[in-house]
């Protein structure tokens, strides 16, 4: 979750929510072995996280109103989780990856990431229609996970 967000704070939320969730339904588990029961997990996780992009901040923001947070982590406990992820070394070879991008496929992706626009505005900016700034975010992150060599699950979330 932390390579796929590069935000272990949010990485901490979707992996309690992935936990919450296989707790309510670990009825319908039906595997027999612990590399059945890793693969329903993750099942789950790419769940959380492809909710949580579609969500985007506006449910974060709401939370945060109604003063529903959890507890902040550790520093060192985030400082823990970015080195187990990996994210300094992400970090360090996104911007060589994004370079390799064309630079209205590059454009597009740094906007919607940074900036986080819905996409009407996005395209708006941009000056394209909204199908074509959809499609330019979806090849340029779909390049970078190839790019950086990320697992297929992070190249499926991506599109």
């Amino acid at each position: 979750m932390a390579r796929r967000t590069a935000d272990p704070e949010v990485a901490l939320d979707l992996w309690a929510e992935t936990f919450a969730q296989a707790c309510t339904g670990r009825g319908s588990f039906r595997g027999t072995t612990p590399a059945e029961a890793a693969a329903w997990l993750n099942g789950i996780a790419r769940r959380q996280l492809a909710q949580y992009y579609r969500r985007g901040r506006i449910e974060q923001r709401a939370l945060r109103q109604l003063q529903l947070e959890r507890p902040p982590a550790t520093p060192e406990a985030l400082a823990d989780l970015e080195r187990r992820a990996g994210l300094h070394d992400l970090r360090r070879e996104l911007g060589p990856a994004l370079a390799q991008l064309s630079p209205s496929v590059s454009s597009a992706v740094r906007l919607r990431v940074i900036d986080e626009p819905a996409y009407p505005d996005l395209a708006a900016r941009l000056g394209i229609s909204e199908p074509a700034a959809r499609a330019r975010v979806s090849r340029g992150l779909a390049a970078l996970a190839d790019l950086l060599d990320l697992p297929t699950t992070a190249k499926v979330m991506t599109s």
